[in-house]
């Protein structure tokens, strides 16, 4: 206990009236901004390479995570490392060949796969005869690039 004592007096800020106000602020606002920081979502990285496959038949008509009917013929995609709503562009880096989709679903958290395509996005890719490729995810942010309006324009006609 002596052992405690010549370290200092407990609590650290009881010294003086200077260690006590700055001492007291430093007691309040260190747990605060320590359980902060936990707190903050930390933004998708722009830029990924994984592995890509394509929805099983099975799932069309079914709710996704996002509470909308998947069809197969939307280009839409499930990832477990991007938050939902956001649009990427996914290139097939054995053709070059992109594509936009829009994040509306999770897949299963052991799946280790980078994302799962609608089979018309994966169509587009050129890989729907393999069932999975190597791609490239750009992030493209929570709002519709002209892009992707440009594309619906061209598969509707």
């Amino acid at each position: 206990m002596s052992a405690l004592r010549a370290a200092g007096p407990w609590p650290p800020f009881a010294m003086s009236n200077k260690r006590i106000r700055t001492g007291v602020l430093a007691y309040l606002l260190l747990p605060v901004a320590v359980v902060g920081q936990a707190h903050h979502k930390t933004a998708p990285v722009k830029v990924q390479f994984g592995v890509a496959s394509f929805y099983a038949n099975k799932f069309e008509g079914r709710k996704t995570y996002t509470d909308e009917i998947f069809t197969q013929e939307k280009l839409t995609g499930a990832s477990n490392t991007l938050p939902m709503h956001t649009w990427v562009r996914v290139t097939n880096l054995r053709n070059h060949r992109t594509v936009i989709v829009r994040i509306n679903d999770k897949m299963h958290p052991r799946n280790k796969r980078l994302i799962d395509l609608s089979h018309a996005a994966a169509k587009k890719l050129g890989y729907t005869g393999r069932g999975l490729t190597k791609v490239r995810i750009d992030v493209l942010g929570k709002k519709k690039p002209a892009e992707a309006e440009e594309e619906s324009l061209t598969k509707d006609n």
